[in-house]
């Protein structure tokens, strides 16, 4: 075999996305001084989840974690895929925090993915999964993914502190994506949105509806919130209520807001017993309603959460140009377009677009292709 040359990093930020990258591109990568000067040194529990997570959807891929969780290295596999996988993500981060990578990875993988995730589906830190399912999915479809095969399912909830909610996601495999030129965000003409309460009154969504379409309602009629209340096994273990919007514009563009609320994890600082005050729903539902507007007054094709993965999705096109519209960049997004140009070599150019306070970005991309997939 000869020696392995790693990639040396340093640091905690954005392990998700050099994790991801260094599979996609097959860059062995060390990941040195990881939180080495905290009170709590060494990878979190999501973290190591992650990469237990690569190994379980990959073949030949190793990780090597030292005693003190502050130094690792991760030598990526071949990308198997593959049906009924079953994965526990823990409760420190949501499901949210998982899925990007692996809806990335799914596609170029052997065989078709069909996994389970189990642990916390809505929190206030990650995308939640109504939001990955009404917006995430679509982007994809953009760039020429299939429709079949391409789901998630929620079979039951789970809000921290202590999750116990379920998800099934099913990815189709792909040869090459296409590339796209997409610059044009349109008019919003829908707002759909989806609120959900568990082990709690369900009176909380119609109060958080009630509030939400009481700012929408002067701008456009079309407004739909479904609620989605759950009870006994597939309420979780925590009670908690919360609410995730989409705006949907005339050109196909998704823009999204989310957000739950329910007591604080031990390690964000919350005390373990339930002696917190909870956000009142009104405010809630004002407070998405009030972030969907402002992602949507910043321009731009995608809301901010989806700009790095956006900016991946043109970097791994096949060699032809691909040109988007953004908002704001945001530091995600900028960290995101560092990486991609270490680890793929692909540099966008930045325009900015003074007349509509947007970004224009535009690339060549690097051709990833699946090998595995027979071209037909």
């Amino acid at each position: 075999m000869g020696k392995v040359s790693y990639k040396k990093l340093r640091g905690s930020q954005n392990l998700r996305q050099r994790l991801l990258l260094a599979t996609l591109s097959a860059t062995p990568v060390q990941v040195e001084d990881i939180r080495a000067n905290d009170m709590m040194p060494g990878l979190r529990p999501h973290e190591v989840s992650l990469l237990r997570l690569l190994e379980k959807i990959s073949d030949d891929c190793v990780v090597k974690i030292n005693e003190t969780g502050t130094k690792f290295q991760y030598k990526p596999g071949i990308v198997m895929g593959g049906r009924h996988l079953v994965h526990d993500c823990g409760v420190s981060r949501a499901i949210g925090y998982f899925l990007e990578p692996l809806v990335v990875l799914g596609l170029f993988s052997k065989k078709p993915l069909s996994i389970r995730l189990k642990g916390i589906t809505n929190d206030s830190k990650d995308p939640c999964v109504d939001t990955f399912r009404s917006a995430t999915l679509p982007l994809l479809k953009q760039f020429g993914v299939p429709s079949e095969g391409l789901e998630l399912k929620i079979e039951s909830r789970g809000v921290p502190p202590h999750g116990g909610g379920e998800v099934l996601l099913s990815v189709p495999i792909i040869q090459s994506l296409t590339a796209v030129t997409w610059i044009d965000e349109g008019m919003v003409k829908r707002i759909r949105g989806v609120t959900f309460s568990t082990r709690v009154s369900s009176q909380f969504e119609n109060t958080m509806i009630h509030a939400a379409r009481g700012i929408f309602n002067r701008l456009l009629p079309d407004v739909h919130i479904f609620t989605d209340h759950k009870a006994g096994q597939q309420a979780g273990n925590s009670p908690g209520y919360g609410i995730s919007l989409v705006a949907e514009t005339t050109s196909g563009c998704f823009i999204t807001a989310d957000t739950a609320v329910s007591y604080a994890r031990a390690d964000d600082g919350g005390m373990e017993g339930e002696k917190q005050e909870l956000v009142p729903a009104e405010d809630v539902g004002e407070q998405i309603a009030s972030v969907l507007l402002q992602e949507i007054e910043q321009g731009g094709v995608v809301d901010t959460t989806h700009q790095g993965l956006l900016f991946l999705l043109c970097a791994l096109c096949p060699q032809d140009v691909s040109k988007i519209r953004v908002g704001k960049l945001v530091t995600h997004g900028i960290e995101t377009l560092r990486l991609i140009r270490d680890f793929l070599g692909v540099k966008f150019v930045i325009k900015p677009d003074p007349s509509t306070g947007t970004v224009i970005l535009k690339c060549v991309g690097s051709g990833l292709k699946n090998l595995s997939r027979k071209s037909s």
